[in-house]
């Protein structure tokens, strides 16, 4: 009896960041404003790209789906810990960790897979910039938005079952933010082996495969760079690009020195770090980045508030 009943019926303990309560407050303040200003962000790049016409091209529909998942993936975590923040008691229930697992595994994996895509679509429109329409049609770009999507929730979905099918006794207390995939399978009382094989072939299939294509991507990229003849066209065609490396480095470097040999990897506190930075940091960086260095974008934004500044002098007289 015992082992699988108490596995389901279990209740588990995050133990967090810090037990010290002005330590918690001040987390809590932080956090709130700056989840706040994600949701902010990233809901009117969305809103942005879906009004202004001139945006309706392939990056642009991958970088709405890039602020979806971003979104998405912080508000799988943060409202939780700004929660625990406050309260005396930091249980979560069985399937609310395992459906936490879930979300914020897939939505990460598709982040990576998404990530190769806009790389590729990079590498179309700086070395085949003539056939650029025709490779990147609106059905292909459909078609691998969706692929970044269900590759993420189908090895989210595996690596979420074999992880809750682990017999884990009286281990209750999960010392991380959140039911993240490592601290949850340190909590088996049986060899994990299997586990961390699992793991470290997901981590290749959806991290490094995608890292690789980037890396050609990028090589093929900006070996065309060098070839263009005018200053003014290098710095076009880098300047094209700059935001989504930028973005790229971010994201892909943390994640495979945390998943790539998961029995070696970094230190619980590196851990929680690493989970703060994909849940505080990057959701709120992405937006910044595109827009700041981003010249459709900002003219976007400029156009935007013009008229709404225009609608406000019309109802104001």
């Amino acid at each position: 009896m015992g082992a699988n009943n108490q596995t389901w019926a279990r209740e588990f303990i995050l133990l967090g960041l810090s037990s010290d309560w002005d330590t918690q407050v001040a987390l809590f303040i932080l956090f709130s404003v700056t989840y706040l200003l994600t949701l902010l962000g990233n809901v009117l790049i969305v809103l942005l790209i879906r009004l202004d016409g001139r945006l309706h091209t392939p990056m642009y529909f991958f970088l709405s789906n890039l602020s979806l998942v971003d979104v998405s993936y912080a508000t799988s975590i943060v409202p939780q810990m700004l929660a625990h923040f406050l309260a005396e008691h930091k249980g979560v229930p069985y399937v609310s960790c395992a459906a936490q697992l879930f979300f914020s595994l897939g939505l990460g994996g598709t982040e990576f897979v998404l990530l190769a895509v806009m790389a590729y679509d990079r590498y179309v429109a700086v070395c085949d910039p003539l056939r650029y329409p025709v490779i990147m049609h609106g059905g292909l770009c459909a078609r691998l938005a969706i692929t970044s999507w269900l590759s993420g929730s189908v090895n989210s979905l595996v690596q979420t079952t074999i992880t809750f099918q682990l017999p884990m006794c009286m281990n209750k207390y999960i010392d991380h933010i959140s039911c993240e995939l490592l601290a949850v399978v340190r909590l088996a009382c049986v060899d994990t082996s299997s586990n961390e094989v699992a793991i470290m072939v997901s981590s290749f299939v959806l991290l490094m495969t995608p890292f690789c294509l980037v890396l050609l991507s990028y090589i093929r990229i900006i070996s065309t760079i060098l070839k263009i003849q005018s200053t003014e066209g290098r710095k076009k065609a880098f300047h094209t690009c700059a935001s989504h490396l930028t973005v790229v480095v971010l994201c892909y470097g943390m994640a495979i020195f945390t998943y790539i040999q998961p029995n070696s990897g970094p230190s619980v506190l590196q851990e929680k770090l690493i989970s703060l930075f994909y849940a505080i940091l990057t959701p709120i960086l992405n937006p910044m980045i595109y827009s700041l260095r981003n010249k459709e974008v900002k003219g976007a934004w400029q156009k935007l508030l013009g008229q709404l500044s225009g609608l406000t002098l019309k109802l104001a007289a």
